[in-house]
């Protein structure tokens, strides 16, 4: 169920939100990453991936957002878990004047070929090696806690 603006800012402001980050990876271990067009880590590159809906099981939301952030529906059975996060940020979807507290939920899988991928978080997309992933500065922190 997504939320209303008024409600979503009460939840931002009063708890942490759960999400599934996707560290998605070619067979020649490269890392599908995005850069995000929306707050918080605006203009960084970023694996794809977005929050679980109240109500909805990790093997739901795993296939919704790898439909909605790969372009392809994937079960959780093809992925592997690679563990809890703590993303903290300073600003929100709504701007700065709310943090955010994501607790994401890593996990990592493998495809074969993504055709056209969607433009509603990202607006472009690389495919990068762990190692360049490390060295760049345009890639966001959390993003790099998965390679360390």
């Amino acid at each position: 169920m997504f939320l209303d603006r008024e409600t979503f800012s009460t939840v931002l402001s009063s708890a942490p939100l759960v999400s599934i980050d996707l560290v998605v990876s070619n067979s020649d271990g490269e890392v599908l990453l995005g850069q995000r067009v929306n707050r918080p880590a605006k203009g960084y590159w970023f694996v794809p991936g977005g929050r679980i809906l109240k109500n909805e099981t990790l093997s739901q939301a795993f296939e919704r957002l790898t439909k909605e952030e790969l372009g392809r529906s994937y079960p959780i059975s093809d992925a592997s878990l690679l563990g809890p996060y703590d993303h903290l940020y300073e600003d929100c979807v709504f701007g700065e004047h709310i943090s955010t507290h994501y607790v994401a939920i890593a996990y990592t899988i493998e495809v074969a070929n993504l055709a056209t991928l969607p433009d509603k978080q990202h607006n472009s997309y690389q495919w990068l090696s762990p190692d360049k992933i490390l060295q760049l500065n345009n890639v966001h922190e959390n993003t790099k806690a998965y390679f360390r």
